[in-house]
């Protein structure tokens, strides 16, 4: 029998301390629709949120009011005019607004004041949240566009001049689009997004950016311009999903308003309309999935600079909305958050370089430089390259149908002006990529300054960090967040090179590592939308979200588009806000209902299965009525959270339905073997928590046997991934779970980064020939899997957002200290540990206004949990061998 550690005290000390100087507790981090001071707001009850500054033992909250009005003076001294909630008992800290009517385009103004744990009023700062358009009949712009059609390439510019005479207060800028925009007032672009605005089913659900313009006009003369791009709207080149045949398709058009108010009280509108110009530019192609040409022969020095000639440009037209549904972009931009530089460069000839990035990422490129007029230069991406060092897109250039000379795949094209140093970066497309190659028609001079590159994604605020005495686990850490922020454009993707498409499965598989890590909640709202958009009248949705209308497949079942129900019940658990949750009750309703219809046994082979599985293919009816179980659960406790009893009732049934049916079926009781007893087999009843309590213990025990047996390698899909770690965990077999994640050989996650991934991979094998994308989320539990186990940090679902955190760390046998940390709603949990000898010392930061419980391993001699308040912790056991 191995040596195992036994953690064991002769009494449980638990010494609580507080600061030597503690804060004073204030009310801080007000958000309204989880942002700092938003503008464009376009819902009448927006959520109001805050967290305690507060590190005094058992902080926390026992009233609240809230002052909200349009003066700040006002709601500074404690006057509420549109909403004073007077004082509230009670521990919430996300309230929907619920005071007057909120008017369009008019900023408010909010406080908090919190009784604190003494009973002591403490006053917070003000915040503010501005309203947008709040619905399409406020409009007063048009919507145009240029005279071209879908099949033209020239991407269209146009501009308008306008005269302020007046000294302004403030200024914003509303700008919807079918397509992408880039807005520029005076020469300069406006804000710091990209790709804006976020792609949807356009015909249903239209995007508008609300921009604070304020200190970009000035009194006089001012110009605007605007410059569209496809972006999904209008998908030219051919792939085999279909977009070129999305129902949405046209040319790009935008509308946009202007609103001046100044300092006298007036108002005044600058609306797009026929009175502006077009023309086009130097892109002369673009698009979101292959690249962007530009030719800087064409350029029109000051186009968007108040007195250009435009007497050669061209009248507008009017255009009809992409849909009736105008709505307020309420989520992070995406950014370019970080740049890299080359790593190396390599010169293969005067017209050949190579440049490395070091760094796997989405993003795009800018480069610098001088060369003969007319020179073409080609400036391709990707992720490998060939046995001569030259870049290799095969593993990723497979789906693309167009003309891969004229339109090469993920690859810019420069033409060279001959006047000047050229500097080009791409305005409407990015690119999965480490390495890029650059070609020319003539030989050019680089150097290694020429090229930077820009990791670009939503601009999601970090939550989670992990530090341990394991470089393997720190980088697996490190390269899953890279893989995920790769993939995530204002809804997650699969791959940012060879798709770009929302795959629903690699959505939910990587949820939990996703909110653990990063403050997602409004990407994900946003991307649930979309799933409100795509779905059937009769609750079928596609396995891509958003779709032009591939997706609706025989295979887009449980195991994929579960997203409709698992991710808004994750969110609520993480955030405690149940807004999502709510808001896609319905479609719960209808997704389940309809598998119930085709599934009158409680069984479905509705699904795509354990999909790149190492070797052991898995029963696809198994884990697809696993995840009918799942969602039918999920929709039961969302029908008893929201008073729903017949539903609560009808869905309780159907669980335990489906959940008998699939024991009966696949659940040898004698030997307790699921199916042919695969990991994937053994562990996704576990996990999902169909295996009966008495059987519990016997299913592990072969799990923990089948691994063994594979000298802890894995033998997985996507499905068993998501599953396999949790369910030896959460049934006692740490040792054997944290061999498994920590492994370095193949197949392993371990396996890619010693081999030098900076992401996570599409395939455990390095030499398989399809499904080899090097930067793919659909693995990505093991990011989400450290803070739950390593850490032990878990939300409870009944007091959800770590309102009580439930701490369940465990300490393996070869790691000798951890500290894991997680931003929740209510401020930072901190779960740090380290040996000392015989000692483990175990450190906890509960945040204030919550609690948790410490759950012991099993093999201590504690003999209960020990319950924390808010404040500081310190757990002493001594470790004794056995």
């Amino acid at each position: 029998m191995k040596t195992m550690l036994l953690l064991s005290v002769l009494s449980l000390t638990v010494r609580l301390f507080a600061a030597e100087n503690p804060k004073v507790c204030r009310p801080v981090v007000l958000k309204c629709e989880h942002i700092v001071n938003p503008i464009g707001i376009d819902i009448q009850n927006p959520r109001l949120t805050w967290q305690l500054d507060d590190d005094r033992r058992g902080a926390k909250q026992q009233g609240y009011q809230i002052f909200v009005g349009t003066d700040s003076a006002s709601v500074a001294s404690n006057q509420g005019t549109r909403w004073d909630t007077g004082k509230q008992s009670g521990e919430d800290m996300i309230i929907a607004y619920k005071g007057k009517t909120l008017k369009p385009n008019t900023p408010y103004f909010w406080k908090v004041n919190i009784w604190d744990k003494d009973g002591k009023v403490r006053s917070s700062a003000i915040a503010r949240f501005e309203t947008g358009m709040m619905g399409n009949d406020t409009w007063k712009a048009a919507w145009i566009s240029d005279h071209n059609d879908v099949a033209h390439r020239e991407a269209p510019y146009f501009r308008k001049e306008f005269e302020i005479k007046k000294t302004l207060k403030y200024a914003r800028a509303y700008i919807a689009a079918g397509g992408l925009y880039e807005l520029s007032l005076n020469g300069g672009k406006v804000g710091d997004h990209q790709l804006d605005p976020m792609y949807t089913r356009y015909d249903r659900r239209t995007l508008y950016v609300t921009h604070d313009i304020s200190s970009e006009l000035k009194i006089g003369k001012n110009a605007v311009g605007v410059i569209l791009g496809n972006g999904w709207y209008n998908h030219q080149p051919l792939a085999v999903w279909d977009f070129h045949n999305a129902p949405w398709r046209a040319r790009p058009t935008f509308c946009l308003e202007i609103h001046l108010i100044y300092t006298d009280g007036s108002k005044e509108i600058i609306c797009s309309e026929r009175d502006w110009k077009t023309s086009s530019g130097p892109i002369i192609y673009n698009n979101i999935y292959t690249g962007e040409h530009y030719d800087a022969r064409r350029e029109q020095i000051g186009w968007d600079k108040p007195g250009f000639d435009d007497k050669k440009w061209h009248g507008v037209r009017y255009r009809s909305a992409p849909s009736t549904n105008i709505v307020a972009q309420q989520t992070v931009p995406i950014r370019l958050v970080k740049t890299y530089k080359p790593k190396s460069v390599i010169k293969f000839d005067d017209k050949t370089w190579l440049f490395d990035m070091g760094q796997n990422m989405s993003g795009i490129t800018k480069i610098k430089l001088s060369g003969k007029s007319g020179t073409t230069v080609r400036i391709a991406h990707g992720e490998r390259l060939g046995k001569d060092g030259r870049l290799d897109l095969s593993n990723i250039d497979v789906y693309y149908r167009g003309d891969k000379q004229a339109e090469p795949f993920q690859t810019d094209i420069l033409i060279l002006s001959g006047k000047k140093q050229d500097e080009f970066m791409p305005k409407f497309n990015y690119k999965g990529f480490r390495y890029v190659e650059v070609t020319s028609s003539e030989a050019i001079a680089l150097q290694d300054t020429s090229i930077t590159a820009y990791f670009m994604h939503s601009d999601v605020a970090p939550t989670g960090d992990i530090k341990t005495s394991s470089a393997l686990v720190n980088k697996l850490w490190r390269v899953t967040n890279n893989a995920y922020l790769s993939n995530l454009m204002g809804y997650p993707t699969d791959c940012p090179q060879r798709e770009k498409n929302g795959w629903t499965g690699d959505g939910h598989l990587a949820i939990e590592t996703a909110l653990y890590n990063f403050d997602g909640i409004t990407v994900y709202e946003k991307w649930l939308a979309d799933h409100r958009d795509e779905q059937q009248p009769n609750g079928v949705l596609p396995d891509i979200i958003p779709t032009g209308g591939w997706g609706y497949g025989t295979a887009n079942g449980l195991d994929w588009t579960s997203t409709i129900a698992i991710i808004p019940w994750q969110v609520y658990l993480f955030y405690g806000d149940s807004r999502l949750l709510n808001d896609c009750y319905e479609n719960i309703r209808r997704y389940v209902d309809y598998v119930d219809m085709i599934s009158p046994d409680g069984l479905t082979t509705f699904g795509r299965g354990d999909w790149v599985p190492v070797k052991s293919s898995s029963n696809l009816e198994l884990t697809s009525s696993v995840y009918f179980y799942t969602d039918a659960r999920i929709l039961s406790a969302a029908a008893k959270l929201f008073g729903k009893e017949s539903d609560y009732k009808k869905y309780s049934a159907l669980t335990t339905k489906i959940k008998d049916a699939i024991n009966a079926k696949f659940l040898n009781r004698e030997s307790g073997i699921y199916a042919t007893g695969t990991q994937t087999e053994l562990s996704v009843p576990i996990y999902w928590d169909v295996v009966p309590e008495d059987m519990r213990a016997k299913v592990a025990a072969n799990l923990n046997k089948k691994v063994a047996e594979n000298n802890f390698h894995l033998d997985v899909g996507v499905l068993g991934a998501k599953a396999l770690l949790n369910a030896l965990c959460e049934t006692g077999h740490t040792e054997t779970a944290y061999k498994v994640a920590t492994q370095d050989k193949y197949p392993s996650w371990g396996w890619w980064v010693v081999n030098g991934a900076t992401t996570l991979l599409e395939n455990w094998d390095l030499n398989a020939e399809r499904d080899i994308s090097d930067n793919h989320m659909m693995f990505g539990e093991i990011g989400g899997w450290f803070f739950k186990s390593v850490g032990g940090i878990l939300p409870d679902p009944d007091y959800p957002g770590f309102k009580h955190i439930m701490l369940r760390p465990i300490f393996p046998e070869e790691l000798h200290e951890a500290t894991v940390k997680h931003k929740s709603p209510f401020g930072e949990i901190v779960s740090s540990w380290k040996k000392k000898g015989q000692h483990i010392e175990y450190r906890v930061t509960v945040p204030p206004n919550s609690r948790a419980t410490f759950y012991p391993p099993k093999n201590t001699d504690q003999s209960g949990p020990a319950e924390l308040l808010a404040g500081k912790h310190i757990l002493k056991f001594r470790i004794v061998e056995k």
